[in-house]
Formats: structure tokens, C-alpha cells, sequence
């Protein structure tokens, strides 16, 4: 269902000011991190860690989400006044962090971008505004141009249209205005991956469960679902209230080297009635002869070995809200989990174990713990370090970008061993 539309675009340039890539050097602030860049890879767990890459990105009010793209532009959703969503936005930066256009997107949450350079965003639409303007559903805007200024609006993947199994359904009242999309993510080819949300999860009907991953081809066509995965119960494989979802496939732009895996991530933050055990989940697609893609649990994640780690994803009400959830493309491949109930930022190998490698040449063998967060000392959660209320992240060219949603800015870090 095509949805072509103008849409009027504000060009800002931001001034940026005269100052390092770290800072100013007569701030203490500064001063204490370049402090923390010396590193002796003998000295110490607590002198390896991720240090602010400043300046922060500060102009946003309310960011949700962001996705360093493969145009290698800032996307970043905001949310601005949260008592309606007629002004969520869109906010595109260069890789100074200069905003160069704002895109407003009916209650858009989420981002992403494909190969091709299109990007998609979930939002919602009004079905019929002019005599219900006050009902709203789930929707993912495709879009193209959104860092050139030239956007164009390819289609929109509307609830509960764009499902293969409810397109001969009627519409289901409040049922269906629950139902959300709060994450996507892309594979190699430009499959788009739909996390989906809602009260209705009869493993037993022909329409499939609220809950769970809806699969699209490149052209907007729903190719699938997956199927395998539990839409009601706690478990390494429940799809119950997911938040986010995240693939193996990221920029940079290559040629070759992008993972051609279909497996993913997910973070369960959504229900927060249900009591999950497990709330961030590795998944595993494997292909059938007889019955297709099947979507399984990865147990592997659940060998805890102590004498590799200290602690793992997969332990026991590991987390509370996780909202994000990020997988590094690069050679080490660290999984990076937000979480609003803690306030922190969890950082995990491709094997689960909670840490990064420990520096070259040391003698430490485990990974070492560099999560952080916090409200901080004073509680109010304004630190480099700390965070109130975090919800997307992303990584790119060695540095984590987490949107501080209540304190209003988008954070960079990096490994302090990275700045040498």
C-alpha cells in the first residue's frame, strides 16, 4: 500500500564549538579522562573501561532510538512532548553532529537502515483520522532520501494489513490498537525484521500470535514469521513483550565481510507484568528440508564458564527493563544491552560472558566487566557516566552511542585502550 507524500523538511546548521575531540583541555572533566586513556595493561581491571567522546549531541529532547547508518549519517529518534505523538521526528546529523534535517514521523520509536540506503521507521497511522482521529495503529514508514533531503515515502507497512495472516480478518477493536512495532533490524540482502507486540497470542489460530518477528522481502512483502518461538511463557526462546532487535548485519558499507546470518537478538522490555526470567535472548534460524526456517533457542549461551567470565546474559533475571539491544559487527562482536529500569549499559561478548577481552599483553585471563551506569554518587544521574532512563544504542567505528532519554542527549564512548 503506497504512501507517497510531501513532507516539509527544516534544514539547521548547528555551530560547533572550538574544542578537541575529547574536549577542552583545561577541563577537569577532560583532564580526567585523557587520565584514564594511560593505561598500563598490567596495572589494573579498573583502568580498562569506556570513556565520553565528547561533545555529546545535546539538541534532542526525548531521543527513543539511533542508528548510525550506512551513509554514515546520525539518525535519531526523538520523541519531543511525550503527551502526544504528532511531534516525534527523525533528526539526521553528519558525523560532526550537525544537524542538517528534522523529519517528522507520526509516533515513530524505532530506526533503521538497509543496503540500499533506505531507511525504516515505525510509527503509527490513522486508519481514518477525519471521523476517528483519535485512533491510531502500528505502522513502519519506508523511506528513501531521508539523509539527502531528497525523502520520498516508498510504502507504509500498516497493522494489521501488512501480516499475511490477517489480511482477510476484520479489525479487532482495542485488541489491535495495542498491538505496537518497537523494533527493527536488517539482514545482508535487505530483509527487514518487525518485532511485534499486543494482547492477542492463540498459538492455536490461523492468525498468528501478537507477539513475535514479522519477516519482509526487500519489496515490502510479508515473507514470514517466526514461527517456533513462544508468544506467552518466560523462556531462552519467548517472544513475549520484545522491545528491540538486533541483527548481525551493520555498517560500514563492505563490499564483502557483512555476516550473511539470519540469527538475531532481541531484548524483552515491553511486558513488564509477566515475570521473565530471561530478558535478552540470542536466536538461532536454521534452515529445514521439510518445514522452513525454524527460529530456536541458542543454549550454548547458557554455559556459564567462570573461568572465562564473572557474569552472563543469560543469568537469572539478568535484567529488569532492557529497551535496546545492538550487535557489533566488528571482529569481536560485542552485544550491547540498555536498560531503563537500572539505568545502565551492559556490554556482553558474541558468547554471552558480561565484559571485553582483556588488553593485549596482560596478565588477566577473563573477560573484564566495563558495563556502567547509574544515577551516580549525587543521584541525579547528569555524569558522562551515568544515565536516566537509556533507551537506544548503537556502534560504530569503535564508539557507542546511547540515547539518554531523560537527560536529554545522545552519549559517545570508547574504549579507553581505543585511544591510544
Amino acid at each position: 500500500m503506497k504512501d507517497m507524500r510531501a513532507i516539509g523538511i527544516l534544514s539547521m546548521v548547528l555551530f560547533l564549538s572550538a574544542c578537541s575531540f575529547l574536549g577542552d583541555k583545561n577541563n577537569n572533566t577532560a583532564n580526567e579522562i585523557v587520565d584514564k586513556g594511560k593505561i598500563d595493561p598490567n596495572y589494573g581491571l579498573n583502568n580498562v573501561g569506556y570513556v565520553p567522546v565528547f561533545p555529546f549531541i545535546n539538541n534532542v529532547i526525548k531521543p527513543l532510538d539511533i542508528f548510525y547508518g550506512y551513509d554514515e549519517l546520525i539518525y535519531v529518534v526523538v520523541d519531543n512532548d511525550e503527551s502526544t505523538i504528532e511531534d516525534n521526528e527523525v533528526l539526521v546529523f553528519d558525523q560532526k553532529t550537525t544537524l542538517s534535517f528534522r523529519v517528522p514521523i507520526p509516533g515513530a520509536t524505532d530506526i533503521t537502515q538497509d543496503r540500499r540506503l533506505h531507511c525504516y521507521v515505525t510509527g503509527r497511522y490513522y486508519p481514518d483520522k477525519k471521523n476517528s482521529p483519535d485512533l491510531d495503529l502500528a505502522a513502519v514508514y519506508h523511506l528513501k532520501g531521508l539523509g539527502s533531503g531528497q525523502l520520498q515515502f516508498l510504502d507504509t507497512l500498516k497493522h494489521f494489513q501488512c501480516d499475511e495472516s490477517r489480511r482477510n480478518t476484520s479489525f479487532r477493536g482495542v485488541d489491535d490498537e495495542a498491538v505496537k512495532f518497537t523494533g527493527l533490524a536488517t539482514l545482508f540482502d535487505n530483509t527487514l525484521y518487525v518485532s511485534r507486540t499486543g494482547p492477542r497470542n492463540d498459538v492455536n489460530s490461523t492468525n498468528r500470535p501478537d507477539n513475535g518477528i514479522l519477516i519482509f522481502s526487500p519489496e515490502g512483502e510479508n515473507i514470514g514469521f517466526s514461527s517456533g518461538l513462544n508468544a506467552n511463557e518466560s523462556s531462552i526462546k519467548s517472544a513475549v513483550g520484545v522491545s528491540a532487535i538486533a541483527t548481525l548485519a551493520a555498517p560500514p558499507q563492505r563490499i564483502s565481510g557483512i555476516s550473511t546470518s539470519k540469527n538475531f537478538f532481541m531484548v524483552l522490555g515491553e511486558n513488564q507484568q509477566t515475570n521473565l526470567e530471561y530478558r535478552a535472548l540470542s536466536i538461532q534460524v536454521v534452515q529445514d528440508p521439510d518445514l522452513g526456517l525454524l527460529y530456536q533457542e541458542n543454549a550454548n549461551f547458557l554455559n556459564f564458564d567462570f573461568t572465562k567470565a564473572d557474569r552472563f546474559m543469560y543469568e537469572s533475571n539478568r535484567f529488569k527493563k532492557p529497551e535496546d539491544v545492538y550487535a557489533s559487527p566488528s571482529e569481536n562482536g560485542y552485544i550491547f544491552v540498555t536498560d531503563s529500569e537500572t539505568d545502565s549499559l551492559y556490554v556482553f561478548t558474541s558468547l554471552g560472558f558480561e565484559g571485553i577481552n582483556p588488553p593485549a599483553n596482560s596478565n588477566f585471563k577473563k573477560q573484564v566487566i566495563v558495563s556502567f551506569g547509574g544515577s551516580g554518587k549525587d543521584g541525579t544521574a547528569s555524569g558522562p557516566y551515568n544515565f536516566k532512563n537509556p533507551t537506544g544504542v548503537c556502534y560504530f567505528n569503535r564508539t557507542i552511542f546511547v540515547c539518554d532519554k531523560d537527560n536529554n542527549r545522545v552519549c559517545r564512548y570508547r574504549l579507553n585502550s581505543d585511544l591510544q
